[in-house]
């Protein structure tokens, strides 16, 4: 009875880690076609002052894909890990941290030119 339960939570946690990688995949995508989007807009006319919103937008899709792989990573260590998982885990936490840090004070970096006069 415990083995077939715990197969089926280790099943439900797979699917469910499955679904987070293909949600920031799809945000990822969505993103890079409303960053295009943008880009043609600005090439059309709207003038290199507006490529900084271009940017924006496409780094807040890059930051919530980040954190969706991010969530995906902790389930998939999440059952029975081994040390070696852990250590995968504790490297990428780090990177996706840092890249999400600096997309971070690139947004903010950008908000603050477009709103200056």
């Amino acid at each position: 009875m415990y083995e077939v339960a715990e197969h089926g939570v280790y099943a439900a946690v797979q699917w469910l880690r499955l679904g987070l990688e293909t949600t920031g995949a799809a945000v990822v995508a969505i993103g890079a076609a409303r960053g295009l989007a943008g880009l043609v807009r600005c090439l059309a006319g709207a003038g290199e002052r507006a490529f900084g919103g271009v940017r924006v937008t496409l780094a807040r899709y890059l930051s919530l894909a980040l954190e969706f792989q991010l969530a995906a990573d902790i389930l998939s260590t999440s059952i029975a890990p081994s040390w070696d998982q852990i250590g995968k885990l504790a490297a990428i936490a780090v990177i996706r941290t840092a890249l999400n840090y600096f997309l971070a004070r690139e947004m903010a970096g950008e908000a603050a030119a477009e709103a200056a006069p």
